[in-house]
């Protein structure tokens, strides 16, 4: 396969910065929401706790994403980048575009 593993590399490090930069950014939205109903009425708490689900959400999404970027630059290193994990196949340059961190080829991932 003559993929261009440089471009990669260097789209995977700057969406790795971009999704470390936004965790940094985002820590105060999980933190524990307080009980104590003189502080904050029961709604606005229900609230708080709505949105600390939905921010340990995203966190865990953007973990996930970090983690198969973490594998996939590991990739790049042993010179396995831009083959199926499943089959062995070369995974199409688009696909790799439109997601640098995919491991699956199209078949695969059906």
């Amino acid at each position: 396969m003559a993929l261009n593993q440089e471009k990669f590399k260097k789209l995977l490090l700057s969406r790795q910065g971009e999704l470390l930069t936004l965790a940094e950014d985002t820590k105060e939205n999980s933190a524990p929401v307080e009980l104590d109903q003189t502080m904050v009425g029961r709604l606005s708490r229900m609230d708080a706790m709505q949105g600390q689900a939905m921010a340990e959400e995203v966190k865990r999404r953007r973990d996930n994403e970090l983690s198969r970027i973490r594998a996939a630059l590991q990739r790049i290193e042993e010179d396995e980048y831009g083959y199926c994990l499943s089959c062995g196949d070369d995974i199409a340059e688009k696909r790799l575009i439109l997601d640098p961190s995919i491991s699956l080829c199209s078949k695969c991932a059906v």
